[in-house]
Formats: C-alpha cells, sequence, structure tokens
C-alpha cells in the first residue's frame, strides 16, 4: 500500500504562487506515474498535470499550461505541484495520485490512479 499526503496549500492572492508538495509512504513511487486533479466546489474533480515514472514525459491541463509545473524527486519519494501566476478559478481542493503502472504512459484518468491523496485546499482570493 502506499500512503499520499499532501502539504503547502493555503490562501494567496491572484498572481501569487504556492508549491505543492506530496509525500509517499509505504513504498517506492519510483516507478509510479504521478499526477494532480482539483475538485472546485459544486465541480467535478478535474485533471490538472501527470508526470511519468522518470520523469521524462508530462502533461498538463489547458487551463494550467505555462502556468503550473509538476516535478518529482526519487531520492524524497515525492512529487510537487509549483503553481505560478494563480488565478481565483484556480480555487479547488487538490489531490495528487499514484499510478503503479507508470512505465505504460502519463494516465489522465482518475480511474488510472490507484491511489489518492486526502486532499488539500488552495484558496486564490481576487
Amino acid at each position: 500500500q502506499v500512503q499520499l499526503v499532501e502539504s503547502g496549500g493555503g490562501l494567496v492572492q491572484a498572481g501569487g504562487s504556492l508549491r505543492l508538495s506530496c509525500a509517499a509512504s509505504g513504498r517506492t513511487i519510483r516507478t509510479y506515474a504521478m499526477a494532480w486533479f482539483r475538485q472546485a466546489p459544486g465541480k467535478e474533480r478535474e485533471f490538472v498535470a501527470v508526470i511519468n515514472w522518470n520523469g521524462a514525459l508530462s502533461d498538463y491541463a489547458d487551463s494550467v499550461k505555462g502556468r503550473f509545473t509538476i516535478s518529482r524527486d526519487k531520492a524524497k519519494n515525492s512529487a510537487y505541484l509549483e503553481m505560478n501566476n494563480l488565478k481565483p478559478e484556480d480555487t479547488a481542493v487538490y489531490s495528487c495520485a499514484a499510478d503503479p503502472q507508470g512505465w505504460l504512459g502519463i494516465p489522465r484518468r482518475p480511474d488510472e490512479f490507484d491511489y489518492w491523496g486526502q486532499g488539500i485546499p488552495v484558496t486564490v482570493s481576487s
């Protein structure tokens, strides 16, 4: 089993930045694809970003391209989401997710991920 714990969320003004961290425990995630999803109040969960097992491939939702960067650190068994130029519409609960079959590519659907963190709120004020 893999446990994922997010940190780094909070309240920020529009135009500001936050860095979310996702720490994994239980087993190494070095061969897993890692992703971030978000869910705003009253909306469905949506894909934000994904990175493959070795960091060579990544993909982003159109709404965050050029502003968000996903990365991972194998030594720390962690993944990260750097969020810049935040907008009020980025307000949501952000969750990290892990896909054990990360060598197959870069999954984007929630049902492709076996492990999920509890989620952490990000609020962007205008």
